[in-house]
């Protein structure tokens, strides 16, 4: 996306009518490089456009009630399971991941989703009494609201084209939001099959608008007139969308990727450790936030770890993600390619040995990379420094759990992570350690197929949580409502000072605080009177 520097007033600079017209972006297939459609993107106009339709249509859709928005998801769960095969294989013809994949990652995730949504969404929204312990208050009631935002806008990526944008897509409209979603201009189709399914299942057109187009287009939402920004993306990107938001304090959620270690501990069973790492590395081609990107193992099983690794890196069959025996297919693009085979040619370079991969795969199409698996790398390589995002399995030797530990810290990134051992304390209490949003012991990515667990990261990984609760809770914004039991009665801290109400109120805080029940029965004397006492 092109973002300009924050010192712009404007996002993007002002394009004439023809340049505007002339943008396009096209979908295409990345096993076999086929153009699938071809799209002109959304216009700032049209933007705006839209975002105007979205406030307009949204506060019918809020007044519907959770009941019915959880009715209208109900349908939506519905007719996606029975789609089920048709979207699983339109998200592996514009993504490339192998169609099981896109049945586990996606669009099972998303029905999980639909019903975490459905069984939560009632008792979430439902108003909060607020208890308290004051007794200067106890004539107060309280209790909080969670109210929509309003437009939530939502910027997603192409590496999980279905998944993430239907996750917070559906948390925002459950909670009574319009949203208006820019997908990747490299999975255009998908989005607009998302629409199409939440329209079928009531969802009006104007509560749910897909806006196809390019980094402009991406750009004029975040100008545009939205109340909340959910973006998913890189840390470059993601910094100027926080600065350009901070503006005009807008609120966003960004999650911005990660550079995620897995630590194999002396105890660790190697024969599941190592099949944990080669799929946490390989899936969806190494293009997921939460891939083993870095691979830390003690140096008693390290041989035995990488033998394995090579092992059944090497058994991997790699292919278009159609065809069913394929394990891992293509990356989205060739510039995504030549960013992992840099990372592997500058860590060759510096003395890592590649142990199987390290190649592209011409034959198979435009934008296949074998999987590769890399021995002895340091943290003075890009590839244990910066996202690789494709299909390379870097392994670091350490010595102690405490270097270990230093070693997944070290990284501006902190999404999540994983530790392997036989000892499920030990392995718990080295988690809490670990700087990150999500730490799995004995597994790793597949925290984000679990509905309830709060999706995000720390540091350059991101801001805020979507998933579960606290996903909701971005949705939603926080009013305290008070009501008064004694509606006619003046309140004692109202005008009416003076030197014995002073007194009184010593008093009161000694009754209240005073250690030793003399101290207080003093301060309960001290007091009295108060309640009565004539108020302005």
């Amino acid at each position: 996306m092109f973002l300009p520097t924050p010192s712009c007033s404007r996002l993007i600079p002002m394009a004439t009518d023809l340049q505007i017209a002339a943008r396009k972006v096209a979908s295409t297939n990345p096993s076999t490089g086929e153009t699938l459609r071809e799209f002109e993107c959304a216009s700032e106009a049209e933007v705006q456009a839209a975002v105007a339709r979205a406030r307009a249509a949204q506060p019918k859709w809020s007044e519907l009630g959770a009941r019915r928005r959880v009715a209208t998801l109900h349908e939506f769960q519905n007719l996606l399971h029975k789609k089920k095969s048709d979207i699983a294989r339109l998200i592996t013809r514009e993504a490339g991941k192998p169609y099981v994949e896109a049945l586990l990652t996606e669009v099972l995730v998303v029905l999980d989703a639909a019903r975490f949504c459905i069984e939560n969404a009632y008792s979430f929204l439902r108003d909060e009494p607020v208890p308290h312990r004051n007794l200067a208050m106890k004539t107060k009631a309280g209790r909080i609201l969670r109210e929509p935002y309003g437009v939530i806008g939502v910027i997603s990526p192409w590496n999980y084209p279905f998944s993430i944008p239907a996750v917070e897509t559906l948390a925002a409209l459950v909670t009574g939001n319009a949203v208006v979603l820019k997908p990747s201009e490299f999975t255009s189709l998908v989005a607009l099959e998302l629409a199409s399914l939440l329209q079928a299942a009531g969802v009006p057109k104007n509560v749910f608008q897909v806006l196809v187009g390019d980094g402009a287009t991406g750009a004029a939402i975040i100008n545009s007139e939205i109340d909340k920004l959910i973006f998913t993306g890189s840390v470059a990107t993601g910094k100027r969308v926080a600065q350009i938001a901070a503006a005009r304090l807008l609120p966003i959620v960004l999650e911005l990727g990660g550079k995620d270690p897995m630590l194999v501990l002396d105890d660790a069973d190697i024969e599941t450790a190592s099949s944990g790492a080669v799929w946490g590395a390989f899936a969806n081609a190494g293009q997921a936030c939460l891939s083993v990107e870095r691979c830390y193992v003690h140096r008693s099983p390290y041989d035995r770890f990488i033998k394995a690794c090579v092992t059944k890196t090497k058994r991997l069959r790699v292919g278009n993600g159609l065809d069913a025996e394929s394990d891992v297919g293509p990356m989205i693009h060739e510039r995504q390619l030549r960013i992992a085979e840099s990372h592997v040619e500058d860590a060759r370079a510096r003395g890592a040995r590649v142990l199987v991969g390290g190649s592209r795969l011409p034959g198979l199409g435009p934008n296949f990379y074998a999987p590769t698996v890399v021995a002895d790398v340091t943290h003075e390589m890009r590839i244990m420094r910066e996202e690789t995002f494709g299909p390379v399995l870097p392994i670091m030797q350490f010595e102690s759990d405490d270097e270990a530990i230093r070693l997944a810290n070290d990284s501006e990134y902190g999404l999540a992570a994983s530790v392997w051992t036989r000892d499920k304390a030990r392995g718990e209490a080295l988690a809490r350690r670990i700087t990150a949003g999500s730490v799995m012991v004995n597994d790793a990515v597949s925290c984000f197929g679990i509905s309830e667990a709060p999706h995000g990261g720390v540091k350059s990984s991101g801001l805020g949580r979507t998933h579960g609760r606290l996903g909701l809770e971005e949705m939603v914004r926080i009013k305290y409502l008070d009501s008064d039991r004694l509606p006619g009665m003046k309140k004692v801290w109202w005008y009416g000072y003076g030197e014995s109400f002073s007194r009184q109120m010593e008093g009161f805080l000694d009754l209240m605080f005073a250690r030793g029940l003399g101290a207080r029965m003093r301060g309960a004397l001290r007091s009295a009177g108060i309640v009565t006492k004539g108020k302005l």
